[in-house]
């Protein structure tokens, strides 16, 4: 019993050879992401969650998927938007910086372009945790930029060290969309089998619109820059409004299957 307990925790720990492979169409680096099963939201001895962290419930993910090893670039995003003649968000740093300021559609799009899509919650967290089970995938301050340590800015992706699927970013830096509607108790009624999200976000009322103003929101994962160190967990789930434009919103996109 011991032996094969044993065989299903070391089953869920990556490869050492997951060697990151460039997708031709936004020349970023994407490593492979394998599937398998894990345990969702909220981690043992974490005592710092949320209500919309719970309940913890195992999720199966029968797809595996190629994930942007790093958030997207400054550079990459400008490729885009010059394909389509758009202007970039004001406010970037150099072209190794994460792109920053950008609505959901925004990256809906991009990931689009990039022959893939944005990660569902699920996939978001499952590869986040990178085959670990606790809290983090690392001590924060080796793995993140959150308030604590980032002298109130963003950071050029990929200087922390990532996780065990090669992964950097995951937590801290910025703030990632996922493709999903967030639901504050979508937990309870998650389907155990490669969940999507809820049909429709939980709303937020805009009372500039009146009576008919209820906006629905998208999920967050992630923390960032200027994220508080306890948002900054693998479970930590936050909301926010898709067409509203902040400086430390960003993404990742993931791909089936690269060209």
């Amino acid at each position: 019993m011991k032996g094969l307990l044993l065989f299903v925790v070391l089953s869920q720990i990556p490869a050492a050879s997951n060697a990151p492979l460039r997708n031709p169409n936004d020349k970023l680096m994407y490593v492979w992401v394998p599937p398998g099963t894990f345990r969702m939201g909220c981690s043992d001895g974490d005592k710092e969650c949320y209500e919309d962290e719970k309940p913890a419930h195992t999720v199966q993910l029968t797809n595996g998927f190629w994930m942007g090893q790093t958030e997207v670039t400054v550079a990459a995003f400008t490729s885009f938007t010059s394909k389509y003649g758009k202007a970039i968000p004001p406010g970037q740093k150099g072209s190794k910086y994460p792109i920053t300021g950008v609505i959901w559609a925004e990256a809906d799009a991009y990931c689009k372009w990039a022959g893939g899509r944005l990660p569902s919650e699920a996939e978001w967290e499952y590869a986040a945790r990178g085959g670990t089970f606790g809290i983090r995938y690392g001590e924060l301050d080796s793995i993140a930029w959150t308030s604590a340590n980032s002298g109130n800015t963003v950071h050029e992706a990929a200087k922390k060290k990532p996780n065990a699927y090669g992964l950097f970013d995951m937590l801290g830096n910025m703030w990632e969309w996922t493709a999903d509607w967030y639901g504050a108790r979508y937990y309870e009624q998650s389907p155990a089998v490669d969940p999507k999200g809820p049909p429709t976000g939980d709303t937020l009322v805009d009372k500039a619109k009146g009576a008919n103003g209820d906006v629905p929101t998208r999920t967050l994962r992630g923390g960032g820059w200027r994220g508080f160190p306890g948002v900054a967990r693998a479970s930590y789930r936050y909301w926010f409004v898709p067409t509203l434009r902040v400086a430390n919103i960003g993404f990742r996109c993931v791909i089936d299957k690269l060209p």
